[in-house]
Parts: structure tokens; sequence; C-alpha cells
């Protein structure tokens, strides 16, 4: 069910440009039908909380010729549009972060978008130039599946090309058998 107009100014706090910030949900929503306006508790880095306006769901993107559903948030501060939303791709279990030129490691977007935000920016906009940025330079991969049976192992990896790199940045190069499997000694474990 599409949300109208007047029921997401009712969810919006008097601190944000009510119409404005609903009508830009509403268009976005309306676009990108797989995600919900909700208002949310953000915690910043410095560990401040704030309830946000946030955008959830998945957005669809085309990566070689298959549409593959990429997990979003968007986070709207009360200032918007004099600042950009706060933005995340969230991957599923199943899945782990790329990180690359658009996203970082913890998963934040980092659009040239977003770094020019303006008030003439729009969040429909940012999605749409989102959605063709993930087509080019996906930013998750499904997570192995010896790391997916492997549940107990907490490592994440991000892989630049065959070189799996951890958190804490120690690298290893990932050689896998024909049946698509890692190489692994008799002593040697994933974790």
């Amino acid at each position: 069910m599409l949300l109208s107009e007047d029921m997401i100014k009712k969810m919006l706090p008097r601190a944000y440009l009510r119409r404005h910030v609903a009508h830009e949900i509403f268009l976005a929503i309306a676009y990108f039908k797989d995600l919900v306006p909700t208002m949310e508790e953000y915690i910043y880095n410095d560990g401040t909380s704030k309830n946000l306006m946030s955008l959830k769901g998945t957005i669809p993107v085309m990566i070689t010729g298959k549409t593959y559903n990429i997990p979003i948030s968007l986070w709207i501060e009360d200032n918007y549009p004099q600042t950009a939303p706060i933005c995340y791709v969230r991957p599923t279990r199943e899945m782990m972060v790329l990180r690359g030129k658009f996203v970082s490691s913890n998963g934040e977007i980092l659009l040239p978008y977003l770094e020019d935000w303006s008030n003439e920016s729009e969040l429909l906009s940012l999605l749409q130039i989102m959605a063709a940025t993930f087509g080019e330079n996906p930013p998750l991969v499904m997570r192995p599946r010896h790391e997916l049976e492997q549940g107990s192992c907490a490592l994440q990896f991000q892989r630049q090309g065959d070189v799996l790199t951890t958190m804490d940045e120690s690298s290893y190069l990932s050689i896998n058998r024909e049946d698509g499997q890692p190489f692994q000694q008799q002593n040697e474990t994933n974790c």
C-alpha cells in the first residue's frame, strides 16, 4: 500500500520541513516501491542518537543484465534539504559489503551526488543515481558458501580481485579448487 503525502507528513516531527520532505519521500516510494518510510533512532559515530525519518528496503539494480535488489537505509535529518541523507547499504546475513570507490567498509554510501548536495538536490534523483552507480560498481556480494556454513566465524572480507582483505587489513590470496571450494591444508581452518 502506497502511503499518501499526508500520511507521511503526519509521521514527521515539526522540526522537519514537513510538506517538502513528505513530497520527496512520496515521490521516492512511488518509484522505488520496496522502500518504507519510518521514524527510527539513528546513532551517530560519536554515540549520540536522534529519532530521524528513514527509508529502508531495497532498490532494484541491473548488474550484467540481471536485476538484483540491493538493501539500503537512508536517514533524513531534520535540517533536510540543507544536508544530504545519511546512506548505507545493508547486507543480509548471506551478503557482505564490497568496499570500493562508492561504498566504505561499514556500508556507508559515498557518492559524489551526496558530497555535492545542495538545496536543489532531490531524494528521487539520489536513489536513481545510486541504482545506476551500483549497476556499474556493485556494493555487495554474496558471502561464499563456506563462510555461511561456518556461522561462528566473525571475520568479514572485502573482495579486491582475488585478494581478500580482513577487517584488520591483513590480506590473503583466495584460490579455489575446480569444484569452487577453497583449498585447505589438514590443520587449516577458514576462521
